[in-house]
């Protein structure tokens, strides 16, 4: 008998077992002394209020299996779209539109959809660019309707016609799919089941024992989606979300204090510019149970920081994965600081922590071709550096419409499909994974190979430093290695301060060889954490100053 999964029922649970509890509060404005408003619906009203559009929805076409592309703005109509159309069965595409238009296009072209739901200034959007909608059948506005036709998402609200009645989606049927930024690659359509995203929320529940009177503040949207279902109120932070690394620290932690949130979530960027505040102006969040942040390896330095403002019991949690499969591995700051920290500054990697609950992982041999089969001859042993594989129910199977990177990144098994995260550890006597960086970052010579983050640990280490990366010359193999220096301030003897390196790297065997050192005022950054470095940006413009 087939397995009957539909996200959209944890929403339901939670409005019978919760109903008056603030499911969504959104910042709407301030008043004449400067105080936030805020606009807020409850559990039961969410659900309520999803019922009715899912049957708007249908009344239009966008039904079970409907790819609908998905642009709206962090809010309350966002929650009641997505459950409406998980409820409907529909298919929302997500892509992130900080990756620049587009790109951001070219990636709502691939998803092949039928129907189209976003703001105002998407619809403006889709006007101006009609080759790129050629398929979509159906309009919906969120907000007001100008010359472009449609419907809009009031008018298909208007009729109240009680509970809607679930589609009986499959554990294995698909619910979204989710665009990867493309940071490290071509922005790819990942598939999403219903079995995922519930495996997906059972981890996050039973890992970080989140409580039904918790209160989450989500710094990048996606991540609320599915607070409703966890129990929690979401608090929508008034920040711009693609720009994470500019965050008013003022505005998060007003927030925090306004709502007493338990829960945050922080990319790396955005965790150093509000912990650095906090530690300056001696700012205590009692509040807080916990902070997640990734994104990007999240630096000891960084959770230092950003701990002055917690109480003793509570920690930074830095989960590890990919939109692909998120979360598999995690490890919380008391460990960090306490033991992994002295050595990934010594050149280790970052230390990620264990496998969470039943997650299955694998250190493979580094190979960039496909692998058709996982064999015990790939596994590389203890100690020694390999390509990071996972098997969970939480896994994501394929991509979207494209074969090649199926090819690339998963491994058939009989017991589930293992994904290729294309990222380099190695694992402890302990059982912890150490990251040592992206497989495609890796710098290969004539003499060794050498790995992005333990490189770079040497050099952050520096008082003068903010952040460097290692980057690679030349055909592989034969590659000359590069790294680019982020000072946290103007250098006022650039070519002292560039001999100085040159001495530090020539004292530590992992860095010996490197003798091109650059710096750079601001690095390249990934648009969706502001974290991840662009190597292959820094690596052109190596190219270029060594004129090869």
């Amino acid at each position: 008998m087939t397995k009957f999964t539909n996200i959209s029922l944890g929403l339901q649970k939670t409005a019978e077992l919760y109903p008056y509890k603030r499911a969504v509060v959104y910042p709407n404005g301030r008043d004449k002394n400067g105080r936030v408003l805020y606009s807020q619906i409850t559990l039961s009203q969410l659900d309520k209020l999803s019922d009715s559009l899912a049957f708007g929805l249908e009344s239009i076409g966008i039904a079970r299996g409907t790819r609908t592309i998905l642009m709206i703005t962090p809010g309350m109509e966002f929650f009641i779209t997505m459950f409406a159309m998980f409820k409907v069965g529909a298919i929302p595409v997500v892509v992130d539109p900080g990756m620049g238009i587009d790109r951001m296009l070219q990636c709502l072209q691939q998803g092949r959809p039928k129907a189209f739901i976003g703001i105002e200034k998407a619809h403006l959007l889709r006007t101006l660019k009609p080759k790129y909608f050629k398929t979509v059948k159906h309009w919906v506005t969120v907000g007001k309707r100008w010359f472009w036709g449609g419907h809009t998402l009031s008018q298909l609200m208007e009729q109240t016609r009680g509970e809607f009645p679930k589609a009986h989606t499959t554990w294995d049927e698909t619910a979204a799919i989710v665009f990867t930024t493309g940071s490290t690659g071509p922005a790819k359509g990942v598939v999403y089941t219903h079995g995922n995203f519930a495996a997906q929320i059972n981890q996050i529940q039973t890992h970080f024992k989140i409580e039904a009177d918790e209160i989450d503040l989500p710094t990048f949207p996606l991540f609320a989606l599915f607070d409703p279902i966890l129990g929690m109120t979401a608090v929508i932070p008034d920040m711009d979300p693609t720009k994470p690394a500019l965050v008013n620290p003022v505005k998060i932690i007003e927030a925090i204090e306004n709502h007493g949130v338990t829960n945050m979530f922080a990319s790396p960027a955005l965790l150093n510019r509000v912990g650095k505040y906090g530690k300056e102006n001696n700012i205590k969040l009692p509040s807080l149970r916990r902070v997640v942040s990734a994104g990007a390896p999240v630096s000891p330095s960084n959770i230092e920081q950003f701990s002055t403002m917690l109480s003793k019991q509570t920690q930074i949690h830095t989960p590890y994965g990919a939109t692909e499969a998120v979360p598999i591995i995690s490890i919380g700051s008391h460990e960090i600081l306490s033991e992994t920290k002295h050595l990934s500054e010594q050149g280790f990697g970052m230390c990620i922590g264990r496998p969470i609950n039943n997650t299955m992982i694998r250190l493979l041999k580094i190979i960039d071709d496909p692998i058709t089969h996982l064999r015990d001859t790939l596994v590389v042993p203890e100690n020694q550096v390999g390509e990071i594989a996972v098997q969970a129910d939480l896994v994501t199977k394929q991509y979207f419409n494209n074969r090649e990177a199926d090819l690339l990144a998963k491994i058939p098994d009989s017991d589930g499909t293992w994904h290729r995260m294309g990222d380099l550890g190695w694992q402890d006597s302990k059982g912890r994974i150490w990251f040592c960086g992206r497989k495609n970052h890796r710098v290969v010579t004539e003499k060794e190979t050498l790995f992005t983050i333990p490189v770079e640990a040497i050099f952050n280490n520096h008082e003068k430093i903010f952040r460097s990366a290692l980057t690679g010359v030349g055909p592989k193999i034969r590659q000359i290695p590069v790294v680019f220096i982020e000072p946290k301030s103007k250098i006022a003897n650039e070519e002292a301060f560039i001999q100085e390196l040159l001495t530090l790297a020539k004292s530590n065997p992992l860095t010996a060889d490197i003798e091109h050192i650059f710096i750079e005022k601001a690095f390249p950054v990934d648009i969706r954490h502001n974290s991840k470095i662009f190597r292959e940006k820094l690596a052109i413009k190596a190219k270029n100053k060594l004129k090869l």
